[in-house]
C-alpha cells in the first residue's frame, strides 16, 4: 500500500480517480481467485460480478464451486443462482445483464470488479456482441442432430471451411460454439467473425484492466485435486443426483461433475474412477481456460508461487492499479 503523503492524509487507491473503471481478475479453476478478489474489492470499493458460464444456475453450488456465503456476505456478489438449471442461459443473456450491472454499481461509485474462469463471456463483455437477427431452433436442431449422428468432428470441419477465422478460436470439442458459428453463417451466409467486428462491448467508454492469475503447473494440479476430493467430501454425489433427476439444459448439462456421476449411477464405472474423470477432465478444463486466457494481450499476468498469502497477491494487484 502506498505511504501516507503526511500525517492523517492516505493516498487513494489507484482506481479511485479513475471513471467507469473496470477490473477483471479472471484464471483457470482452482487457482484461487475468489478469495483474492474478495480481499481486492473490500480494498477498493469493488462490488464483484461473476464471469463464469456455469455460477448463474440454481442448485449448482458445489459442483460449480460457487464463493462461500463468508466470502459473499464480505462483499456484494452478481450473477449467481440467478437462473433454474432446467433453463438454457445463452451468451447474449450473461453480456446483457452483466453489462447492467456494470452501469448499476458505477452509478453506486464503486467499481465492478469480474471474476471468473469463462473466457468466452470475459471476451464478449469486452467486446461486445454482434446484434441482428442470427437464431434460428430450426438450424440449430438440424446441427445437433446431425452432430449426433457424424460426430462434432464433421461439424468442425465444416465451420473450417465456411469460417476458418472462427474455428482458430472455438475449440474442436466446443460443440456449443461450433454449433452457433454454422447456426450464424447457415441463418446469414455471414461468418460469424465478420459479424463479431461490429459489436461493441465494455471497452467502449470504460477502462479496463485485467489480471489473470496463474500458478505452477504442478502446484494447481495439485489444488484441483484437493478441490475435487473436497467437493465429494461436501455432498457433490447428492448434488449431482438430484440435478440429474429433473431437467438439465444443454448448457447446464456441460458442468464438470455431472456427467461423471451420471457415469457412477449408469453403472458404467465405480464411484473411485468418477473422482479420477473429474479430476482429470477439471486439469483439462484449465488447460483450455490458460490456452484461451494466452492468446489474449490485454491481459497482465500474476503469477502465484506457492508459500505467497493472499495479502501478497492483492498487493501486486494493488500496484499494477493504473
Amino acid at each position: 500500500m502506498a505511504k501516507p503523503l503526511s500525517q492523517g492524509v492516505h493516498r487513494e487507491p489507484p482506481a479511485a480517480n479513475k471513471k467507469n473503471r473496470v477490473i477483471f481478475i479472471v484464471g483457470p479453476t482452482a487457482v484461487g481467485k475468489s478469495e483474492i478478489a474478495v480481499a481486492l474489492a473490500s480494498k477498493i470499493n469493488a462490488e464483484i460480478i461473476s464471469c463464469d458460464s456455469m455460477q448463474v444456475y440454481k442448485k449448482m453450488k458445489i459442483a460449480t464451486q460457487k464463493p462461500s456465503a463468508a466470502l459473499r456476505r464480505r462483499v456484494k456478489h452478481h450473477l449467481i443462482s440467478i437462473i433454474s438449471p432446467a433453463r438454457e442461459y445463452s451468451a447474449a443473456d450473461y453480456q446483457k445483464q452483466a453489462y447492467s450491472k456494470v452501469k448499476e454499481i458505477i452509478k453506486k461509485g464503486k467499481f465492478p470488479l469480474f471474476v471468473g474462469g469463462s473466457g468466452f463471456y470475459m471476451s464478449i463483455l469486452l467486446d461486445g456482441i454482434f446484434k441482428g437477427q442470427t437464431k434460428d431452433k430450426k438450424i440449430r436442431g438440424r446441427l445437433y442432430r446431425k452432430a449426433g449422428r457424424y460426430g462434432r468432428e464433421k461439424l468442425y470441419r465444416e465451420l473450417a471451411r465456411v469460417d476458418p477465422q472462427a474455428a482458430l478460436k472455438i475449440h474442436p470439442h466446443d460443440l456449443r460454439r461450433i454449433v452457433r458459428a454454422l447456426e450464424v453463417y447457415e441463418k446469414t451466409r455471414v461468418p460469424i467473425s465478420e459479424l463479431q467486428k461490429q459489436r461493441k462491448g465494455v471497452l467502449d467508454g470504460h477502462q479496463v484492466q485485467i489480471f489473470c492469475l496463474n500458478r505452477d503447473r504442478e502446484d494447481l494440479y495439485r489444488r484441483i485435486d484437493r478441490r475435487v476430493d473436497v467437493m465429494f467430501r461436501q455432498g457433490l454425489v447428492r448434488e449431482a443426483k438430484g440435478l440429474l433427476d429433473g431437467r438439465l439444459s444443454q448448457t447446464a448439462s456441460q458442468a464438470i461433475g455431472i456427467n461423471e456421476i451420471k457415469g457412477y449411477y449408469d453403472g458404467q464405472f465405480d464411484l473411485e474412477e468418477a473422482k479420477r474423470l473429474i479430476k482429470r477432465n477439471s486439469r483439462h478444463y484449465a488447460k483450455r481456460q490458460l490456452s484461451w486466457f494466452r492468446r489474449d494481450k490485454r491481459i497482465d499476468w500474476i503469477v502465484i508461487r506457492p508459500k505467497e498469502s493472499i495479502k501478497d497477491i492483492v498487493k501486486k494487484i494493488y500496484g499494477r492499479l493504473g
